[in-house]
C-alpha cells in the first residue's frame, strides 16, 4: 500500500535535513518532495535537488494557480510544495516525505487529515546556537542577529509540537535517524494491516514511545530549556 504523506517539522538548524537524507537511503519506495522556494541557493544547493529555486513573480503566479499543497512565508522567503507531488508518488507506488514548516504543516493536515506528522526539536537553545553559528559560518558569514531570530522563532515553533502526532529529539543523531525509520515502518504496517516480524517488532514500539502522548518525558526538558515549562516541572 502506498500514498502515505509523511510530514516532518523542525526549527531552522535542528538537524532536520540530515535526518532527512539518512532515511531516504535507508528506505525503499519513499518519494522525497522537492519544494519551491524564493531564497537563493546556500552553499553546493543544485536547483531541483534541494529545492526548485524559483523568483518571487514566478511563485505567485503559482499561488494564483493553486497549484501549492501548501505554501508560507518563511524569513522573507516563499516556501511551497506543489499539489502535483503526492498524486505522482501514489501513481508510481511510493509515499511522500514533505520537508515543511509548522505554517506548511498545518496546511497540510486541513487537506490530508491522514497524513503523519513529525516534529524534530533541538535539545536546547545552546545546541541550536551552535548548530546555527556553524552553518552560517560555512556558508561564508555569522549574524548574530539573524541566529537570535531563528532562535526566537524556533520556540514560536516548539510551542506547536502537540499538533504533532511524533516528537524526535534530536540530540543523539544516530537515535533520531532510528527513531524516523521505526515510524515510517510503523505506519507502513499499520496502514498495510500485516503482522511485523522480531525487528519490525521492536521498531513498532520504538516509533511507540515517539508518539507524542508517550514523548512527555523526553519533550519536558526541551520545553523548560526554551522557557516554555519551569525548571522544576521538566524533572516530574
Amino acid at each position: 500500500m502506498a500514498g502515505i504523506l509523511f510530514i516532518i517539522s523542525a526549527p531552522s538548524g535542528s538537524g532536520k535535513s540530515t535526518l532527512v537524507n539518512q532515511i531516504r537511503s535507508l528506505v525503499d519506495n519513499l518519494e522525497f518532495s522537492v519544494s519551491y522556494t524564493t531564497r537563493a541557493p546556500r552553499g553546493s544547493e543544485e536547483d531541483g535537488r534541494e529545492y526548485h529555486f524559483i523568483t518571487r513573480e514566478g511563485f505567485e503566479r503559482m499561488v494564483e494557480k493553486d497549484e501549492f499543497l501548501e505554501h508560507a512565508d518563511v524569513f522573507g522567503n516563499y516556501y511551497g510544495t506543489a499539489r502535483r507531488s503526492l498524486a505522482e508518488a501514489t501513481a508510481h507506488g511510493k509515499d511522500l516525505l514533505l520537508d515543511i514548516d509548522v505554517k506548511g504543516a498545518a496546511q497540510v493536515r486541513q487537506r490530508v487529515p491522514d497524513a503523519v506528522s513529525i516534529f524534530v526539536m533541538p535539545p536546547s537553545p545552546d545546541v541550536l546556537a551552535t548548530r546555527l553559528r556553524n552553518r552560517s559560518r560555512a556558508e561564508g558569514s555569522v549574524r548574530e542577529d539573524v541566529i537570535e531570530r531563528r532562535l526566537a522563532e524556533a520556540k514560536r515553533e516548539i510551542e506547536n509540537y502537540r499538533e504533532y502526532g511524533y516528537i524526535l529529539v534530536n540530540d543523539v543523531l544516530a537515535r533520531a535517524e532510528e527513531e524516523l525509520l521505526a515510524i515510517v515502518t510503523s505506519e507502513r504496517l499499520r496502514r498495510e494491516g500485516r503482522r511485523p516480524g522480531p525487528e519490525e517488532e521492536r521498531l513498532v514500539k520504538l516509533a511507540e514511545g515517539c508518539r507524542q502522548q508517550n514523548a512527555d518525558e523526553r519533550v519536558r526538558p526541551v520545553l523548560a530549556a526554551f522557557g516554555l515549562l519551569a525548571p522544576e516541572t521538566a524533572k516530574l
